[in-house]
């Protein structure tokens, strides 16, 4: 699953990922961290992980990870190719989700590509660049349905007119992703591939005193909180050059810093966490001597699918899951005494999986 960092020159993006690449490079349990200089592979931090590594003992530890993509700056007229922009769409289409990073933070020292700081006009900035892509290709796809319409194919007339309202939609400035819509016609977007219906999460960056005094005098971050809440987004604050800093450290350091800050964990863990809920991603865990590890899977999968995520043979061999949840197992304080309370659950293939599940997958091939 990938996400694409977005923002304007001087917000904070290229130091964020600057730090999501340096705690990747940390997560040595994971074979690769780095694909390449513009994607980091992050391991998604939790805890329930570290409680089953100190019940186990397992030879391996394995978290569920996830992708930042670093998407090419941006310019006014992307959309028609200025800049970067072709690249920056073609990079922004490749992604599921969005972290836009935005600046909430005053330094006379680091300029600002349009002159002030106003997360409110660098938010708009992009979203009308991505709003004037999808408009184009709505255009395209109008033209052709038409035809279809026009020939009393009354799918197609149906199909023409939600284009139409998407299409009044974005003319109004607002992206695709907030339009009202029922189940099907949510199902019918996604074919369109538009730019503006990616779930954005919005990264507040603020500077190193807020994060540590408080944030909540900082009428920049109210702004971006208003504006999210109208599109029903997240905004994480966040430090971009403390986050930077962390990640270089190693552990004992890295403990220390924090401790010396006054924080409980890295700005960057929060990040990484709403990244994954907002891909829609839930996390399945597997519990033994050999490993202990977290599967990724959409909310809403089967127990055999999730199954198929270890092997396709699971999946094609199904018999049943045999479920805990995380805190009960914990509450019981190992397998055996959950299997003695039986607190073990024998689910069938039209089990939904929930997120810490602990399961183990029974199957014959």
């Amino acid at each position: 699953m990938k996400l694409g960092i977005v923002g304007l020159p001087n917000v904070g993006k290229s130091t964020l990922f600057n730090a999501i690449t340096q705690a990747g490079a940390e997560a040595a349990n994971y074979p690769f961290c780095t694909i390449e200089p513009n994607v980091g592979v992050v391991a998604v931090p939790d805890y329930r992980l570290d409680k089953l590594a100190q019940m186990y003992n397992p030879e391996k530890y394995t978290p569920a990870v996830i992708e930042f993509y670093d998407i090419a700056g941006l310019v006014k007229g992307a959309s028609k190719g200025e800049g970067l922009g072709n690249k920056f769409l073609s990079h922004i289409r490749e992604v599921e989700a969005i972290v836009h990073v935005v600046r909430c933070f005053e330094d006379a020292n680091i300029v600002h590509v349009d002159g002030s700081v106003n997360p409110i006009r660098d938010i708009e900035t992009i979203n009308l660049e991505l709003i004037f892509a999808d408009m184009e290709v709505l255009e395209k796809r109008m033209d052709k349905t038409r035809k279809s319409a026009r020939s009393g194919d009354r799918k197609a007339q149906e199909e023409l007119e939600f284009m139409e309202r998407i299409y009044k939609h974005l003319e109004e400035g607002k992206p695709s992703r907030t339009l009202d819509m029922n189940d099907e016609e949510r199902e019918l977007i996604k074919q369109y591939f538009l730019l503006t219906s990616k779930p954005v999460l919005y990264a507040a960056n603020i500077s190193e005193d807020e994060l540590i005094n408080g944030y909540e005098d900082n009428k920049y971050i109210k702004a971006v909180e208003e504006y999210a809440k109208n599109e029903g987004s997240e905004v994480i604050p966040i430090c971009a050059k403390l986050e930077e800093e962390i990640a270089s450290l190693d552990g004992n350091e890295k403990q220390a810093f924090l401790e010396d800050y006054g924080l409980e964990e890295p700005g960057l863990n929060r990040l990484i966490k709403a990244s994954y809920k907002l891909l829609g991603l839930i996390s399945f865990l597997t519990a033994g001597p050999k490993e202990v590890r977290a599967w990724t899977i959409k909310k809403g999968t089967k127990a055999p699918q999730a199954a198929g995520k270890i092997h396709s043979d699971m999946e094609r061999g199904f018999i049943r899951a045999e479920v805990i949840p995380f805190e009960t197992l914990i509450n019981c304080g190992s397998e055996v005494s959950a299997k003695e309370k039986g607190l073990i659950k024998s689910e069938g293939k039209d089990y939904v999986m929930q997120d810490g599940d602990v399961v183990v997958f029974r199957f014959n091939v």
